[in-house]
């Protein structure tokens, strides 16, 4: 994992990371951010999730409770 502040990745299988960055939105100007979560491989993300930050921590949350529940 990266530490870099709005910025980290995941190392996952066969040289892919999971990144997850805070963007700013070029199309309501720079005052709005989101939250970016993307698959990449070599440079090139090839595919996308926006999502607004006042929801990133129940994702989070969220996540943790399921991999609880599904013993992963």
């Amino acid at each position: 994992m990266n530490d870099e502040k709005g910025f980290t990745e995941i190392k996952m299988a066969a040289g892919w990371f999971m990144t997850i960055s805070l963007q700013k939105s070029d199309k309501f100007g720079e005052e709005k951010e989101y939250i970016e979560i993307a698959k990449e491989k070599s440079g090139q993300k090839r595919g996308r999730f926006n999502i607004n930050p006042k929801y990133v921590r129940v994702l989070g949350e969220s996540l943790v409770k399921f991999a609880d529940e599904n013993k992963l």
